[in-house]
């Protein structure tokens, strides 16, 4: 009886410590969480003061407007992937259409032109029967595309919008800052192709595992010029910090100017990582019906569908920070780290609807075409881009 009762004694005594612990780790993080800088929004300070007064909410609030919870939900985060994604679609549906004087999506909201129509495709792929066949590698045909779509998200963390400090007063918006901010999100995209493939390849279907190779064929043409093209153009800002290479810009030349080639060659290895016509060979929906994403229906294929936007929303960011000035712009003071947000939000739709344009104008390349056009005029370009950073480093 003394030894239960011992034995009891002792596991009473181990799970208060364990629970002691955890509350002691939840305290430490809402103090580290309401100690932390956060986001400096100032027309919102009234509603914030007001909301930072309310017990637990203020915590809400905190954790929100922390710097790389911000990031990651609202800018350049979930939030504004979102509606980048519904924005962009619509835009290349109906600049397509007008291109090649069709009408484009009006079914839903014709007064404003169909805007909503992504909206309503939404809804209809959440409502929608989720199939797995029954040929298909179960559980990675469920997990291969939420693992494409963290792949896909990871890069915003180290993405920022802003300066870090303006007149004293610290400003940007960023998750994580470690000084190679751009090579870690380029090493980080480059793994998405890795999840394209496996999610071809848990489908087990002869189209998805056409548009299986076809993805592995693209990759291996462009993904060689993506990295080198950021090579070249990091030889002349001699830095992988994002806020570096944005001062640098605002200080000399923005990049697309200081090395037009290297911007060439990132622009069109942008369009072959993100399936962009004259490159939409992987889908190729009059060919192989949707390529490695043949098999998918419901809520996951609308996931699966607009993993390339995404990825193309991302790739956009990156050629802001580094050919186009990034967040420069006139500063907006009510508007506070938004008014970069702003600018740099500006900039990367502007690039992400010249991307979608070639969508009207474009024919699809052959594979073959394709991989050919990578290993020679497209290398030959990058190779020719080194040599000029290299010469404007020197002289």
């Amino acid at each position: 009886m003394k030894l239960i009762l011992s034995i009891i004694g002792w596991a009473i005594s181990w799970v208060s410590g364990i629970i002691s612990s955890a509350i002691q780790l939840l305290y430490s993080i809402i103090q580290y969480i309401l100690t932390r800088p956060e986001v400096n929004i100032p027309f919102l300070w009234p509603i914030i003061n007001f909301l930072n007064h309310v017990p637990i909410i203020n915590i809400i609030v905190h954790l929100i407007l922390w710097r790389p919870i911000f990031d990651l939900l609202f800018a350049p985060g979930l939030v504004s992937v979102l509606i980048a994604i519904i924005y962009i679609i619509w835009f290349e549906r109906k600049l397509t259409a007008k291109v090649q004087w069709r009408i484009g999506p009006l079914e839903v909201s014709r007064p404003i032109g169909g805007f909503l129509q992504p909206f309503a495709d939404l809804f209809r792929y959440m409502f929608q029967e989720f199939v797995v066949p029954m040929h298909a590698d179960k559980n990675y045909f469920i997990h291969a595309p939420a693992i494409v779509f963290m792949l896909s998200t990871l890069p915003v963390f180290f993405i920022p919008i802003g300066p870090i400090q303006s007149n004293g007063v610290v400003n940007g918006i960023y998750g994580i800052y470690t000084g190679y901010d751009v090579l870690i999100a380029i090493a980080l995209i480059t793994l998405f192709n890795i999840g394209i493939i496996l999610i071809g390849w848990a489908s087990n279907d002869r189209f998805t595992y056409i548009g299986t190779v076809r993805e592995a064929l693209l990759y291996t043409g462009y993904e060689v010029v993506l990295i080198l093209s950021v090579v070249a153009i990091l030889l002349v800002y001699g830095t992988a910090d994002p806020f570096k290479i944005v001062n640098w810009q605002v200080t000399h030349l923005p990049g697309i100017i200081a090395n037009p080639l290297a911007f060439l060659a990132f622009l069109i290895a942008t369009l072959m990582a993100t399936s962009r016509f004259p490159f939409e060979i992987p889908e190729a929906d009059t060919e192989i019906v949707l390529g490695p994403y043949t098999e998918y229906s419901g809520i996951v294929y609308g996931l699966v569908m607009t993993m390339s936007y995404e990825k193309l929303y991302v790739l956009s960011l990156l050629m802001v920070i580094l050919f186009l000035d990034g967040w420069a712009g006139p500063y907006i003071p009510p508007l506070g780290a938004l008014s970069y947000a702003i600018w740099f939000g500006i900039k990367t739709y502007i690039v992400m609807m010249i991307m979608v344009f070639t969508r009207s104008v474009y024919g699809r390349y052959r594979p073959d075409q394709a991989v050919k056009m990578s290993w020679t005029s497209l290398l030959g370009l990058v190779i020719v881009a080194l040599l000029l950073s290299l010469v404007i480093k020197i002289f």
